[in-house]
């Protein structure tokens, strides 16, 4: 009796362990997902400054009235530097981009945009993260693909490269283009 009161929290460990390693085995697991209560919702509506241009605001009125990609990034972000190259080629095959600048230093990110390039048509600077909130951002980098009646469609959290983008943002992106033309 002794020798099973010893063996039980072992038997325990290896029952949960079995059960956790099934659950990252199931099919369709994806431990970066990060749901996003947004996703068929509009945009929050916001009134931020422009990043360039702290004399004019932006507002939803101004978000594209076609599918594009909000852009949650930060010069602090080590990633958000992986991932501005591919934004900068994006940019460059058409496709709209505006960046959401997250609880940063204005110079530094201006600096940044015209050290690194700027594929954003305009940037929020949302220095307090009052509309990262609203959005649900967890950190940067964060990309959210919205139709252009500015409704969130999907969130991506983590770095935009070749294969995000293959697979993941570019069928919805594309799926949404044409059902606004």
């Amino acid at each position: 009796m002794s020798r099973l009161k010893l063996l039980l929290p072992l038997l325990l460990f290896v029952v949960l362990a079995l059960v956790f390693w099934q659950v990252l085995k199931r099919e369709g697991y994806d431990p970066q997902y990060l749901p996003s209560a947004l996703i068929d919702r509009p945009v929050p509506a916001f009134e931020l400054q422009a990043l360039a241009d702290a004399g004019t605001l932006l507002s939803n009125a101004d978000l594209p009235s076609q599918p594009f990609l909000l852009n949650v990034w930060a010069t602090w972000c080590i990633s958000c530097r992986v991932e501005h190259p591919y934004l900068n080629k994006l940019a460059r095959a058409g496709v709209p981009v505006v960046g959401l600048n997250y609880k940063d230093d204005r110079d530094k990110a201006v600096k940044w945009l015209d050290d690194l390039g700027n594929p954003y048509r305009f940037n929020l600077f949302d220095m307090d993260g009052r509309l990262g909130l609203d959005l649900g951002v967890y950190g940067a980098p964060e990309t959210y693909l919205v139709d252009g009646d500015g409704v969130v469609r999907l969130k991506h959290v983590g770095v935009v490269n070749d294969e995000v983008w293959r697979d993941k943002l570019a069928p919805a992106y594309q799926r949404l283009q044409e059902s606004s033309q």
